[in-house]
């Protein structure tokens, strides 16, 4: 009998590098299966569809969510993201770990249906630098990018409900982070670590500079 395989769940505040980080992870850790998500945000040029999300659009989004065909979904920014219960079940019954790339809420969502999974948040070095890549992408009037940092912090206030948290300063060691993570317990890596309060303090304090 095949041994069920393991889900591991990413979630970072926009602008952490999640995406860039799972991509390096899945190419250290061919053997770890992605999810595709499910949104009804525009494709973007770079955007392969069926590898990066299936787009849909929001009728057949919430037609999905009607049948209960979502494992979790959730509202982000003016989009929803979802992922296929199916596509996830099936996965992790033919022996595969699972790699879930999502936001907070969803992430919430996946914890309550399958405490199982080990959850891992992703925080960038600091304010500045999470600004700078939001900048960065050219692709998000000011307005946007004011809001999108708005959100973010906000975002950061849920850092303490995942097991792990990984510091994006320096890319490959936060990427090795997360083959530790995926491959081992990594102790060293737990959210109660006490050298991350400062950093926690200075990222979600809305008086800080």
């Amino acid at each position: 009998m095949t041994a069920r395989g393991q889900l591991f769940v990413i979630a970072a505040p926009s602008g952490a590098g999640k995406t860039s980080l799972v991509r390096a992870l899945m190419e250290h850790q061919p053997s770890l299966q992605f999810s595709v998500s499910y949104t009804t945000r525009k494709q973007r040029d770079t955007e392969v569809a069926g590898r990066d999300y299936f787009f849909v659009d929001r009728a057949e989004f919430q037609r999905m969510i009607a049948a209960g065909e979502f494992l979790e979904h959730a509202q982000v920014f003016d989009n929803y993201y979802g992922t296929s219960r199916a596509q996830v079940e099936s996965l992790l019954a033919a022996g595969s770990n699972v790699l879930l790339e999502i936001d907070w809420q969803g992430a919430r969502q996946i914890r309550a249906a399958m405490p199982e999974c080990r959850s891992v948040f992703i925080l960038p070095p600091s304010r500045a630098a999470l600004e700078m890549r939001l900048r960065g992408r050219g692709t998000d009037s000011a307005e946007v990018i004011a809001r999108r940092l708005r959100d973010s912090i906000a975002d950061m206030s849920h850092w303490k409900e995942f097991d792990y948290v990984v510091v994006n300063d320096d890319f490959e060691r936060a990427t090795a982070e997360l083959e530790l993570i995926v491959t081992t317990e990594a102790p060293q890596l737990r959210r109660e670590r006490p050298e991350l309060q400062p950093l926690i303090h200075h990222l979600i304090d809305t008086e800080s500079p």
